[in-house]
């Protein structure tokens, strides 16, 4: 069993995603912490699920580094990172970049999801982005971290059709109804061992 360590920022939807994935018994992952750099309110999906959180402010600490010492801490505590089964930490909305050494720590065992189709259009506002390009097509990858920007390996992916007149918020809507199925589907590929990521980043 898998055991999953989920970063949020926000709301929460693709951590409740996930929790309702893992709800079920066959599911071949578990969440064992969910942890934010804030107090998010997706921090209540977790809890209400009975899984264990905890708030890493970056403001707490003194450097970008040592923040990510302390966050690698306390997602270790719930063993994952340590020991011979590595587990996986997912970045489901982090709104930080992570820094390299949290990074090096757990990476390649460490994948986000990204509002676009890698390597088009990376960065903080790849929504944005795409429709100032004037794209007909954008979507969602969910990738491996490493010490890039949006740079890591690409797992998978899912197209979303640019319509005439789409605001960024209704094309972020539609691209956020598939990054929730996607992610877990990834999740459950790591799982099973049908992707493996140790083999991707060292490609």
């Amino acid at each position: 069993m898998l055991k999953l360590a989920v970063l949020i920022s926000g709301g929460g939807s693709n951590l409740k995603a996930l929790l309702d994935a893992a709800a079920d018994p066959q599911f071949p992952a578990r969440i064992v912490c969910v942890g934010s750099d804030t107090d998010a309110p997706g921090l209540a999906h977790a809890e209400a699920a009975g899984v264990p959180t905890f708030v890493v402010r970056p403001g707490d600490s003194d450097s970008r580094e040592e923040w990510g010492q302390v966050l690698a801490a306390a997602i270790q505590e719930h063993g994952v990172g340590t020991g011979p089964e590595p587990g996986l930490v997912v970045s489901a909305g982090l709104m930080r970049i992570l820094p390299a050494g949290f990074v090096r720590e757990f990476s390649p065992h460490l994948i986000n999801t990204h509002p676009a189709l890698l390597p088009l259009y990376p960065g903080a506002h790849a929504v944005r982005d795409a429709l100032a390009a004037g794209a007909t097509e954008t979507g969602v990858t969910v990738h491996i971290i490493d010490e890039g920007v949006d740079t890591g390996p690409v797992l998978r992916q899912a197209a979303v059709e640019v319509r005439e007149h789409d605001s960024e918020e209704e094309l972020h809507e539609r691209i956020k109804r598939l990054e929730r199925p996607l992610l877990v589907e990834t999740v459950r590929e790591i799982a099973l061992g049908e992707l493996d990521l140790a083999g991707l980043a060292s490609r």
